[in-house]
């Protein structure tokens, strides 16, 4: 430990991956304190500039199909506060180690509303704006008051909005410029009296199971919870990430044309009236891959998006299981998908 930071040499990232993928770096550093970035920087042993250099978080959004290129860099802080609270509107900041789940549950208990549909969702505070991650009819650019970045380049520290971040569709400003901004914190508005957002497919219905009308944030997100476990596999016990295609975004004439050809479709409105976002794991499904295992490689036979590591499968493996499926969509609809996970090692 020196200066608020570690550092590990031929490091180990296989606990670091929620795919359990074996990989290595040739170096890890850890750092405790955002405030000492610019002293790791300055010891000439990380290069901020390093265009290898990646930013690792809780690993649950990435597929190392290789060892990574360059240096590690982890943030590991995990202080949360209210810094602003006018009785109804509070604003929490969130260091970028914090886990994501666990933020969303510590709010939940303080009464706070507005991250109860991002429940159980894996990985850290500092993934959640790159990623612009998302669930049940909420994205968390609408919960984002401002993100807290150390610009790699000039080595200032910044505060920037939510115009700034210029969040779309499991898109922002990080993740299209991964080598210019390290997110530090992230700062969130929240509220005691809104209510939960119940629309999205099944959450009403599995309310209803619960015996619940009227819900409170916190069974909105016991709800989540439970949805999530029945579908999703726990990455402790079978690697995963999550969704690994994101939802097709097409012209609206396309989507017509592709719900006239299969009624089933599922289609929702895209970023605008001119474009529909179609069910990615319909189309999958569609194309007989769902539960398709290739070695240690494979999906899961509860939902088509998600790409499942049975034990030993390689991120080589995995990748070119995801071509293969991206190709057969692709053939059959016409339609490209595109992975959410951060490939690498290797390009998409």
């Amino acid at each position: 430990m020196s200066d608020g930071y570690r550092l590990v040499d031929n490091a180990d990232l296989t606990t670091r991956n929620t795919f359990g993928i074996v990989a290595r770096a040739p170096l890890l550093a850890e750092v405790d304190d955002a405030a000492a970035l610019p002293r790791l920087f300055a010891s000439g042993l990380v290069d901020a500039a390093d265009p290898a250099l990646l930013v690792l978080g809780g690993g649950s959004n990435l597929l190392f199909a290789g060892d990574a290129p360059g240096p590690v860099l982890a943030l590991t802080a995990q202080n949360v506060e209210i810094v602003s609270d006018d009785g109804d509107n509070v604003v929490v900041h969130a260091s970028a180690g914090v886990p994501w789940h666990d933020l969303v549950m510590h709010t939940l208990s303080l009464g706070l509303c507005g991250l109860e549909n991002l429940a159980l969702i894996p990985g850290t505070v500092g993934a959640a704006p790159i990623q612009n991650i998302g669930a049940y009819g909420v994205e968390v650019r609408e919960r984002v008051h401002a993100v807290e970045v150390f610009e790699r380049a000039t080595g200032q520290v910044r505060r920037l909005g939510p115009e700034a971040c210029r969040f779309a569709y499991r898109d922002s400003a990080f993740k299209r410029d991964p080598r210019r901004w390290i997110v530090t914190a992230v700062e969130f508005a929240l509220s005691r009296s809104n209510a939960p957002v119940l629309d999205y497919a099944g959450l009403r219905d599995e309310l209803a199971a619960m015996g619940i009308t009227a819900p409170t944030a916190m069974q909105a997100a016991e709800a989540v919870i439970r949805i999530r476990r029945r579908k999703l596999p726990d990455p402790a016990v079978l690697g995963n990430a999550g969704s690994f295609f994101k939802n097709p975004i097409v012209p609206a004439a396309r989507a017509d044309a592709l719900h006239a050809a299969h009624p089933a479709l599922p289609m929702f409105r895209g970023e605008s009236d001119a474009t529909r976002k179609l069910s990615a794991a319909w189309l999958i499904d569609a194309c007989g891959w769902k539960g398709h295992r290739a070695g240690d490689a494979g999906v899961s036979p509860e939902h088509a998006l998600v790409l499942v590591n049975h034990g030993e499968a390689t991120g080589a493996q995995l990748l070119a299981l995801a071509r293969r499926i991206a190709g057969s969509v692709q053939e059959r609809f016409g339609v490209a998908l595109e992975p959410e996970p951060r490939i690498v090692g290797a390009d998409w």
